[in-house]
């Protein structure tokens, strides 16, 4: 079976790829009856050369390979019929932004596997860039902080080499940090890159409960605590809610996050957020006098969403703006009575190397055996969205309607 890891053609351009030369290297050896091709790429963050230097095929034409992999939308017209394809194609909330690029890759009987759909028999994620958004997405918020009050200046991880040069440029800062009370969001991968950047700077962690208690006194360190759904959720009725309640009955729920609101200076989320799930936080709360929070890191980035400060998403380029309170208007980042928000989309570009390297370990270990071992774990099926008949399959079979409305041709 012929392999392809292609070009990143979206633009902005995207620097990560599946596999570095070395694990691509690897592959063939693994598995042998696999067959790899590069196609060749100028902003790749490993250059054609690397991958020669590995042994590796790079061509210009790839359209030979059955199977075609890539880390971005595949725009409309370099989609090659029949093929198989893996990428992110953020369809499957039924974003309307692509609604064009499922169609195209059911009318040119493509088998697309998103990468967020391959999970296991218990519908956990096996692959993603979720650390890296939060390594970076962390780093981002204090690098925010030091420009707004003029504490300290940090480059951005886009012009640093590495994880290590970020965790060298975070160690630097470490004493030049206020006493202020963090908040984050969420248990998962992306949290887990937050804690990491926590940990780097040796921020103390407070329970919840104790990070409540701080409202009372006056703190004069630097702490953090880590909020769980359960924790900044209650139930409409009064009572504690279960996590499965919060995960599967969102209409029981309603926000607790003010009370953290009223002690936090600095928010960075990592959460999940579910369809019809209540917000955080809405544009009404922000102009309560007690919601103290003047720095969020949307790491999750859900424009109009869960987190009312986050009008828009930001870029790499410019990766901050500011909201004010009182006319739910965009204003300059370090405008006074304003909330610094650093809302980036694509987070994990700005750390391509360890992204990718990361991302093809997983994708070594979950996704190429499937092809190897007749699916015996059903990855391929679980994550195969569309057919070469150029149909839905059953497990996607709810995006019906988001491809068929208002139709247009191609």
């Amino acid at each position: 079976m012929k392999f392809a890891l292609i070009q990143e053609r979206k633009n902005p351009p995207d620097r990560r790829v599946v596999l570095s030369p070395f694990q691509a290297a690897g592959l063939e050896h693994a598995f042998a009856k696999a067959e790899l091709l590069i196609e060749s790429s100028q902003v790749r963050i490993f250059p054609d050369v690397s991958y020669t230097d590995a042994g590796l095929t790079v061509k210009d034409d790839v359209s030979v390979a059955d199977v075609l992999i890539g880390v971005k939308e595949v725009p409309v017209d370099a989609l090659i019929p029949g093929k198989k394809y893996f990428f992110f194609s953020h369809t499957i909330k039924k974003q309307p932004y692509n609604r064009d690029l499922l169609r195209a890759v059911l009318e040119k009987k493509i088998e697309l596997y998103d990468h967020e759909t391959i999970v296991d028999g218990n519908n956990t994620r096996l692959i993603g860039f979720g650390r890296y958004a939060g390594l970076v997405g962390a780093y981002n918020a204090f690098r925010a902080l030091g420009l707004r009050d003029g504490l300290f200046e940090i480059p951005k991880v886009n012009d640093l080499a590495d994880f290590d040069s970020v965790k060298q440029q975070l160690t630097q800062i470490k004493k030049l940090l206020p006493p202020i009370n963090i908040i984050m969001t969420g248990t998962g991968k992306v949290a887990g890159g937050i804690l990491e950047i926590l940990e780097v700077l040796g921020i103390h962690e407070l329970t919840p409960k104790e990070f409540l208690q701080l409202g009372q006194f006056q703190n004069n360190q630097t702490v953090f605590t880590q909020l769980d759904v359960d924790d900044y959720y209650t139930r409409k009725d009064g009572l504690h809610p279960t996590k499965t309640e919060c995960y599967n009955n969102p209409e029981l729920l309603k926000s607790d996050f003010m009370k953290y609101a009223a002690v936090g200076d600095l928010l960075i989320t990592g959460h999940f957020y579910g369809e019809g799930a209540p917000y955080f936080f809405t544009k009404e709360d922000v102009k309560n006098p007690k919601f103290n929070i003047s720095l969020v890191a949307d790491v999750s980035c859900d424009i109009d969403g869960p987190i009312a400060t986050t009008i828009r998403s930001s870029t790499i380029a410019e990766p901050l703006y500011g909201y004010d309170p009182e006319t739910g208007m965009e204003v300059n980042f370090k405008t006074q009575g304003s909330i610094t928000v650093m809302a980036v989309d694509n987070l994990p570009c700005e750390l391509p190397k360890d992204a990718s390297e990361g991302f093809g370990e997983m994708f070594l270990e979950h996704v190429f055996p499937a092809f190897f071992n007749n699916d015996a774990d059903g990855i391929l099926e679980r994550a195969r969205m569309t057919t070469a008949e150029g149909t839905l399959t059953e497990r996607f079979s709810y995006l019906e309607d988001y491809v068929n409305e208002s139709k247009t041709k191609f």
